[in-house]
């Protein structure tokens, strides 16, 4: 079931946004800057993205996902009514460093990943171990599809309508001990199959982690499609996390284990970068990332030369539905 709302509401641009008066009165100093190749860079770049996604067919969209019963999302205010990022674009500019480290690289190389048969192990702080299919996932809750923000670390950002069940499902299924604390998510890692997988550019496998009532907080999604459709292999296909009020790095894609724990996860991407990258990576405009500021973004679809940059919001728009999570924690410091 699609179900459109937003606890935040729905800002209507004005006309000053729709063509911008700066843009057209600046051609002067924008022949200046790509006299200088600064603007001519940033264009550049921006063509060859564009090039790229028009390179990869649409018509290699896996098949549509089978008839199943939708059910209301929980939490209000889960879905919002932005509008959604074009689903070319959603599948061709994605991080997912197995099969590269451009953006474009995994659509192109993510061919190679076998995703039949697949399994899930649950394993650790549990009474109900065990390993589950792919069909026993998709038999465990009825699916629905939420539309959710998503936010990259670097400054982009996308809407895109996930399929899935909340996570909560599943935890409770498996049923944790009083001792677990935390959850852990470990990704496939096939040298044979994912070309990128031995790269010195992080420690496989690809492991992320969520304190234990952030995994129960019906956002958290285990999602297995997008668009009405199964996931694209380049999205994390057969079944991936999707934590929408976290930065993107944090949806782990292509879950083969999924570990109860009584400690923190070593996650990937704090273990390569501590400085950067904190365990909780909450969406935070408050608190830069050493590199570059994270006080705005740009919407992947409206991302032009000249596009109007969106300010980035508390929790990625969320703070209604986990804000509580994080009563009394310095935001500042456990980023």
């Amino acid at each position: 079931m699609l179900i459109k709302t937003d606890q935040q509401g729905f800002n209507h641009p004005v006309p000053s946004e729709i063509t911008s008066q700066g843009v057209y009165e600046n051609r002067r100093s924008l022949m200046k800057l790509m006299a200088s190749g600064v603007a001519g860079a940033a264009l550049a770049s921006w063509a060859s993205r564009e090039a790229h996604a028009q390179a990869i067919s649409s018509t290699a969209r896996p098949g549509k996902l089978a008839a199943l019963p939708g059910v209301k999302s929980p939490v209000a205010g889960a879905l919002t009514m932005d509008k959604v990022t074009d689903y070319k674009d959603a599948s061709t500019y994605n991080n997912f460093y197995e099969f590269g480290t451009d953006k474009t690289d995994p659509a192109q190389n993510a061919h190679t990943l076998k995703t039949s048969p697949w399994s899930v192990e649950i394993e650790g702080l549990v009474k109900k171990p065990g390993k589950y299919t792919l069909e026993d996932l998709l038999k465990l809750s009825a699916q629905e599809e939420r539309i959710y923000r998503m936010r990259c670390v670097e400054g982009w950002s996308m809407v895109i309508p996930w399929v899935g069940y909340s996570l909560s499902e599943l935890i409770k299924k498996v049923e944790p001990t009083s001792a677990a604390k935390y959850v852990e998510f470990v990704t496939l890692a096939d040298p044979k199959t994912m070309p990128f997988v031995g790269s010195r550019v992080l420690d496989w496998p690809y492991v992320e982690g969520l304190r234990m009532d952030e995994a129960m907080n019906p956002l958290t999604l285990l999602t297995f499609g997008m668009y009405g459709e199964v996931l694209p292999n380049q999205n994390g296909a057969p079944v991936r996390l999707v934590v929408p009020w976290k930065y993107g790095f944090k949806n782990a894609k292509s879950l083969v284990k999924i570990r109860f724990t009584d400690k923190q996860p070593a996650t990937a991407w704090n273990k390569a970068a501590a400085s950067e990258y904190g365990f909780y990576s909450n969406v935070n405009p408050n608190v830069d990332h050493p590199r570059w500021s994270q006080a705005t973004e740009r919407r992947i679809g409206e991302d032009g030369l000249f596009a109007k940059k969106r300010k980035t919001l508390m929790f990625n728009g969320y703070e209604a539905q986990v804000g509580q999570l994080y009563t009394g924690m310095d935001l500042k410091k456990f980023i």
